[in-house]
């Protein structure tokens, strides 16, 4: 089994051309996607995220996976979408704190919609309906498909803000700040 370490370095990092790739879709259900949600649920919680896209961990292809309840003592109870597409978001915004597992030491105010439905496959090839409302599971399904479309939460800042960040992920990587660390 992989140790802690292990699955955070599966973790690719600011600046890997992958981050800014839009991904290719899944297609078929085979067992290396099903691994390849394993690994990543495996990385999600090692590294105490909420949710990861496959780019991610040097996968360009469009699946995520979700735990925004896993904490606290409860039980782990993931979510794997495959093809996700947001088929509908609200007209209501909210401004709140991100982080990224592949952008350690910092987190950033970002403005999403409040509201979002998610159309996506699962592990079993069923289309399934995500609805979230000022959450964070809303806010999670954004940010995990942004990344498939090589979106990734610094480019929603204004340029200064922008380039602070960037400078601050760099100083957090230099230092060996891990993937789920944040300022």
């Amino acid at each position: 089994m992989a140790s802690k370490k292990d699955k955070l370095d599966d973790i690719v990092l600011m600046g890997d051309p992958v981050l800014k790739q839009v991904c290719e879709p899944v297609g078929e259900v085979t067992d290396e996607v099903r691994e390849l949600a394993e690994r990543m649920t495996e990385d999600m919680y090692a590294a105490e995220g909420c949710g990861l896209a496959a780019p991610q961990v040097g996968v360009p292809i469009r699946m995520i996976v979700v735990d925004c309840e896993y904490g606290g003592g409860t039980r782990k109870n993931p979510y794997v979408l495959i093809d996700p597409e947001i088929v509908e978001l609200g007209d209501e915004t909210e401004v709140g704190s991100e982080g990224c597992l592949s952008f350690p030491g910092v987190s950033v105010d970002v403005e999403r919609p409040k509201r979002v439905v998610v159309h996506a496959r699962n592990l079993e090839g069923d289309l399934m309906r995500y609805e979230a409302d000022g959450s964070l599971l809303a806010r999670c399904l954004q940010h995990e498909i942004d990344h498939l479309n090589g979106v990734v939460m610094l480019d929603h800042l204004g340029p200064i803000a922008k380039m602070r960040a960037t400078q601050q992920v760099r100083q957090a990587i230099a230092a060996g700040v891990q993937p789920g660390e944040t300022d």
